[in-house]
């Protein structure tokens, strides 16, 4: 099998964001291969020590995939802060006779670095067109633990694991490596809360994270971190107001001050995503104008409404509203241009991570999340059969039958856009709907 086949049989997706499946983002050539490495989001810490435990795999892997599409350079984007994993991936691209084709370039400490559209931008100096991608400049985009993950596969692993922080408002903060397929209440147990009911959790980063109703669900490929805050804290009062709290609130109290708009992330790359102007069609009930559709290149990175906004409104809840109302009609924004010059004061306008971290009530828990070695040991494990873009894997196990870890349970249906799963742990399949396989574990049948 070429690449491509082994990372579609390993059921490999974006490890980091929204689960796109990597065989299908090595169908096209392009000039740049990068790595992701930012890990923008406060308090997360899974990229950071991987790459600095396993810089062999993620090189290698990442090479791997640069060659698949032809690159001419792979890029590794970490940010300056870290010199000790720096200085270790450049002295390994250098004994693996890579510096020729690989190098390590420093990202500055700001939110959101690892965003995809601003990591082409801080490695490349290009600027990936209004509702495109970056193959569009010539460039294809993994994260480290992606990486990881198609070196593994060249070894024959298929994806069974993910790495995961606990942080937050908790006595240990921490990293561990954790079967697809575990109860996330089981999972946050380990960082030694003893009442989970005391706390609200927000399911991956405090910025992008989704608050979870409750802690019932189960770990997918794309998970990456749980971070643990007492329900008064603000960052859980804020995330708690619903969209149709955020639209009143915002058709009453926004006075078009534009300081949403003006440290903007996209808007700062010379897009035209302007927050205010959506408030402004909310407030004044605009209809069919440029002002609702430009909310379709928000990319949610929540700054404008957790850092920007000098009186706590909702514009990024806004933006999701119109979004879906759009979507509805069949909407779709039509760009005006297609090249993109960076705003003038953007160099001005970036938002450092510490004073992120400090406005949104966090600076006291940023602190490390070692990797932690975790037997668990689990009686049952849910397999969802949908957890990245595209069509939900097709079962191909039946109640009853034995599965060992690794082996593939749910394939990719026909010609679809998807990605296989397979079974994390030992067991026998006791559970078989549309959304999720049911397994319980080896010792426990």
């Amino acid at each position: 099998m070429d690449l491509q086949d082994i990372i579609k049989a390993a059921g490999i997706i974006g490890a980091g964001g929204a689960g796109f499946p990597t065989h299908a983002k090595l169908t096209s050539k392009a000039e740049y291969i990068l790595l992701n490495g930012a890990e923008c989001e406060p308090l997360l810490r899974v990229d950071q020590q991987l790459m600095e435990q396993f810089p062999d795999e993620i090189i290698r892997g990442l090479e791997a995939a640069g060659r698949t599409i032809e690159a001419r350079k792979a890029i590794m984007g970490i940010k300056g802060k870290h010199q000790e994993v720096i200085a270790r991936l450049r002295a390994r691209i250098a004994a693996l006779g890579l510096a020729g084709y690989m190098e390590v370039m420093e990202l500055r400490d700001i939110y959101p670095a690892g965003d995809e559209q601003v990591l082409v931008h801080e490695l490349t100096a290009r600027i990936v067109p209004e509702v495109s991608i970056p193959l569009k400049v010539g460039c294809v985009v993994i994260n480290s633990e992606t990486a990881l993950n198609i070196w593994q596969a060249m070894a024959g692993k298929p994806v069974t694991q993910t790495y995961i922080t606990i942080a937050g408002d908790i006595p240990r903060r921490m990293t561990v490596k954790v079967p697809v397929g575990m109860a996330i209440r089981e999972v946050i147990r380990q960082c030694g809360v003893e009442n989970i009911d005391d706390y609200a959790v927000i399911d991956g980063g405090p910025m992008m994270g989704s608050l979870m109703n409750n802690v019932a669900g189960y770990v997918t490929k794309k998970s990456k971190g749980y971070v643990l805050l007492k329900k008064n804290h603000f960052l859980i009062r804020k995330k708690s107001v619903s969209v149709d709290q955020a639209r009143v609130i915002g058709r009453t109290a926004c006075e078009q001050c534009r300081m949403c708009t003006d440290l903007c992330p996209r808007y700062l790359l010379g897009h035209n995503m302007q927050p205010h102007k959506v408030m402004r069609a909310l407030s004044y009930n605009l209809a069919g104008g440029q002002e609702q559709q430009i909310a379709q290149l928000c990319c949610e990175c929540n700054a404008c409404e957790l850092f920007s906004c000098p009186v706590n409104l909702h514009p990024k809840a806004v933006n999701i509203l119109y979004k879906q109302k759009l979507s509805e009609q069949g909407i779709k924004y039509q760009p005006t241009q297609l090249e993109f010059q960076p705003r003038s004061a953007r160099e001005y306008r970036l938002i450092p991570s510490k004073r992120l971290v400090a406005k949104i009530g966090l600076t006291a828990f940023d602190k490390p999340a070692p990797m932690t070695q975790v037997e668990f040991r689990p009686e049952t494990i849910h397999i969802a059969l949908r957890q990245h873009i595209g069509a939900p894997a097709i079962p191909v196990v039946a109640i009853g039958e034995q599965v060992k870890a690794g082996q593939l349970i749910g394939d990719i249906p026909g010609n679809s856009l998807g990605a296989a799963v397979h079974a994390s742990l030992d067991g026998t399949v006791i559970g078989n709907t549309e959304h999720s396989i049911v397994i319980k574990v080896g010792s426990y049948v």
